[in-house]
């Protein structure tokens, strides 16, 4: 009788443990890879963004999931194996943040049932992360940090009203910055300006690329490159010595002193835009019927530093006086 007992006490016993395990285990925080490229203010606050809605879609990090960041520092040679790392981890989802890596990620991760959700991507259909704007690929999809190029047009002639030559560096072996140079083509005539682009696919090329734009350009627009940003202080001292201002794609660079002025998407938007999609796939949805996100015009500021114009000659319009963009 008493080993009866006892038996059905180790029952009890043994019972009740694997459902305190399985609970255990029910419990346990979603894993999440992040992907960066390196660090930038921009991916920075796109990674803040990401996180922030994921928390208000009801993902709190440490309680219903962690998180695996890692970068590269800009070397694209690293990225598959940062994404190996990631996928070792057996992570729920991977955010992938620039167009290299999301699209080294893409070919790493296919079939591997883990989805992939893209931030900091100019055109995901040029770079072939999606077949179009309106749905997502096979386990993948994400936010867009497309700038809307009207605006930034409309912006840099009402503060340079003679500039006439639009100026814009950009990497040829980047399918973002070749994607925003197709942009900014079809619509410069439109807002009267002749674009005149040079290619840069070597930071050591920056001073030498950016002073063959002296006499050719009248302003120059830099975009949201990853060869161009990280080197920012660098482009605008060669746009400097050459005499063209510089309209930047991001606002930091303005806030620290280094270029004139920016029309910028804000990064961190872009970032709560991919959360919320993220959302979506954590809770069930398939990445394919999701379509890509972009910025709303909304979602773009305008930023200039009175001191920096000055350095480089421009004289700001009186239609600025109440505009509350100033960074000094």
């Amino acid at each position: 009788m008493n080993m009866l007992k006892s038996g059905w006490l180790s029952g009890i016993v043994l019972a009740g443990a694997f459902i305190a395990s399985v609970a255990t285990a029910a419990a346990d925080p979603i894993k999440i890879g992040i992907a960066n490229f390196g660090e930038h203010p921009q991916l920075n606050a796109s990674i803040a963004g990401f996180k922030k809605a994921l928390a208000e879609n009801g993902f709190v990090e440490g309680t219903d999931v962690v998180y695996s960041e890692s970068h590269t520092n800009f070397d694209a040679s690293l990225v598959p194996q940062m994404i190996a790392k990631l996928q070792a981890e057996q992570p729920k989802l991977i955010y992938t943040v620039t167009t290299p890596v999301s699209q080294i990620a893409q070919k790493a991760l296919a079939g591997s049932g883990i989805p992939i959700v893209f931030t900091a991507v100019t055109d995901p259909v040029a770079a072939k992360l999606v077949p179009s704007w309106t749905e997502g690929g096979d386990g993948i999809t994400g936010a867009s940090d497309l700038q809307d190029m009207s605006a930034v047009l409309k912006f840099t002639h009402e503060l340079l009203p003679n500039a006439k030559r639009l100026g814009v560096p950009y990497n040829p072996g980047e399918a973002n910055d070749v994607a925003l140079l197709d942009n900014i083509k079809s619509l410069a005539p439109a807002a009267g300006f002749e674009v005149v682009p040079v290619g840069v696919d070597n930071v050591n090329d920056i001073q030498q690329r950016i002073a063959s734009l002296a006499g050719k350009a009248d302003v120059i627009y830099t975009p949201a490159s990853n060869l161009l940003q990280p080197a920012i202080a660098a482009v605008s001292a060669a746009a400097r010595q050459a005499g063209i201002p510089i309209v930047n794609s991001d606002d930091g660079a303005v806030r620290n002193g280094v270029v004139p002025a920016s029309f910028a998407v804000n990064y961190e938007q872009v970032g709560e835009n991919a959360g919320k999609i993220a959302a979506q796939i954590l809770k069930g949805a398939d990445p394919k019927t999701l379509a890509p996100s972009k910025p709303a015009y909304e979602d773009h500021s305008p930023l200039i530093s009175k001191k920096v114009a000055k350095d480089f000659g421009i004289e700001i319009p009186a239609s600025f006086d109440n505009c509350n963009c100033f960074a000094d």
